[in-house]
């Protein structure tokens, strides 16, 4: 009888259990850990933040180039192209006044064909008197000329180096390549105009030198043509003169 009873007991025992289990809500049961399930987990995630890492460098160095490109083509904010422009007309506008005998082939032509030619053999009364005159006027007026352009390359100076110095400092800021290329390109510019007002200056000087060279020439063919004149005229002897008596 015992045996029996502890039989029923156990099988009530085990059966209240049963239900017991049958009674707990899925939500509650137990979650079994998988560590090799984990780790592959993990290694993904890994990886797809690692991708993700690329595409963000991948968008900054993109961006980076696009502000580079930007800087290298953004234009120089500073142009002397108008200033130089204005000077060169200053040397051009002096060079342009030259007096009588200007830069001109077919003046100098003209004028080295009758004035500064040689000494006419039948030219006579005032004739060679005012073409002395005229030739002096001229060296006169080429050396006033040529003063006139080397005041003005002077009075250049003062502007040439402001523009030289802002040049030099955009050129050393500039953000891009354009900016650089640009400044250096007005920088040459500059050089250019300074190159072209020390031609000026030469010209001028080399016109009054010439002029007045040929005017020397001139006078001393004229010179000569007066001795020859007096020499052959009729009547003349040579001979020796005393100009002062001894005692």
């Amino acid at each position: 009888m015992a045996t029996r009873s502890h039989m029923r007991a156990a099988l009530f025992g085990a059966a209240a259990l049963s239900l017991a289990f049958a009674a707990v809500p899925a939500s509650a049961q137990i979650v079994v850990y998988d560590p090799t399930n984990f780790s592959q987990n993990v290694l993904t995630a890994a990886r797809e933040l690692q991708q993700v890492n690329n595409q963000i460098q991948s968008l900054a160095n993109e961006a980076q180039m696009l502000t580079n490109q930007a800087r290298n083509l953004a234009s120089l904010p500073l142009s002397t192209l108008s200033q130089l422009q204005t000077t060169i007309q200053k040397t051009q506008s002096l060079l342009a006044q030259a007096q009588h005998i200007a830069f001109d082939v077919q003046q100098i032509e003209t004028a080295f064909a009758t004035t500064y030619g040689s000494a006419s053999t039948s030219a006579s009364g005032s004739g060679p008197i005012a073409t002395a005159q005229t030739r002096w006027r001229n060296s006169v007026a080429a050396f006033e000329d040529s003063l006139k352009v080397q005041a003005g390359v002077v009075g250049n100076i003062s502007g040439n180096g402001s523009a030289m110095s802002s040049l030099t400092s955009a050129s050393q800021t500039a953000t891009g390549a354009l900016q650089a290329a640009q400044a250096g390109n007005q920088l040459l510019a500059l050089q250019s105009q300074q190159l072209s007002d020390l031609v000026a200056v030469v010209a001028a000087k080399s016109r009054a030198d010439a002029l007045e060279q040929s005017r020397i020439t001139a006078a001393e063919s004229q010179g000569q043509e007066q001795y020859r004149r007096f020499s052959t005229r009729s009547g003349y002897q040579p001979g020796n003169v005393t100009m002062f008596h001894g005692n």
